[in-house]
């Protein structure tokens, strides 16, 4: 079901960045010592650093699926992804490489970043089971319609998170470490099989 949405507009949106834009923020907020969003803590400080390092090898390393290229180049009439995102964020730092190399093939795909803590008003229309978990892709078509939605991380993935919530047996620094193990293994395979899906969806 396609919906029309009205949550993106000049009230909602303070700021975007391009891709590159957001990997520039990146680099200054590492040279400082900090990061984006609200809360400034060295772990958090340190998370950006880290983020930093993973998406600069991302963009070096990612090969797109073919199918998934054959996809994105349909695209015929202009669509804008908004992702949601913090530089803190690992999961972004894991999938906004992708996302980017994705709208890069087209140039009816905009890709605009916004950050999480300055758009409030958008992440509470896009919870995921409550919470405010980022990355958030929300796409739209020129007429505002929302063509699909994508987030906060590849559904397997999801499922490890939700059920380590529901019952955490071991330290989250461990489970951290095991996140990071899964994408390294993964390879941004399951993302971009989602995508493409998701872009199946589109012509249907």
């Amino acid at each position: 079901m396609i919906l029309h949405t009205t949550v993106f507009g000049p009230d909602t949106i303070h700021q975007t960045y391009t891709y590159e834009e957001y990997l520039t923020l990146t680099d200054e907020l590492v040279a400082t010592g900090r990061t984006s969003g609200e809360k400034q803590t060295p772990e958090l400080a340190e998370y950006t650093r880290l983020n930093q390092y993973r998406m600069r090898r991302l963009d070096k390393t990612i090969r797109l699926d073919l199918d998934l290229q054959q996809l994105a180049y349909q695209i015929a009439a202009p669509q804008t992804w908004y992702v949601l995102t913090e530089a803190w964020c690992g999961d972004a730092a894991q999938n906004l490489p992708v996302l980017a190399k994705v709208a890069g093939l087209n140039p009816y795909i905009t890709l605009a970043l916004l950050l999480r803590d300055e758009h409030p008003e958008i992440m509470n229309a896009y919870l995921t089971n409550g919470g405010r978990s980022i990355p958030k892709l929300i796409a739209l078509g020129a007429d505002g319609n929302e063509l699909f939605t994508w987030g906060p991380r590849p559904q397997p993935l999801q499922e490890l998170v939700r059920a380590y919530k529901a019952n955490p047996d071991r330290p989250y620094a461990e489970f951290q470490a095991d996140i990071q193990r899964w994408y390294n293994t993964d390879r941004t395979q399951t993302v971009q099989g989602e995508l493409a899906g998701l872009l199946k969806g589109i012509y249907v």
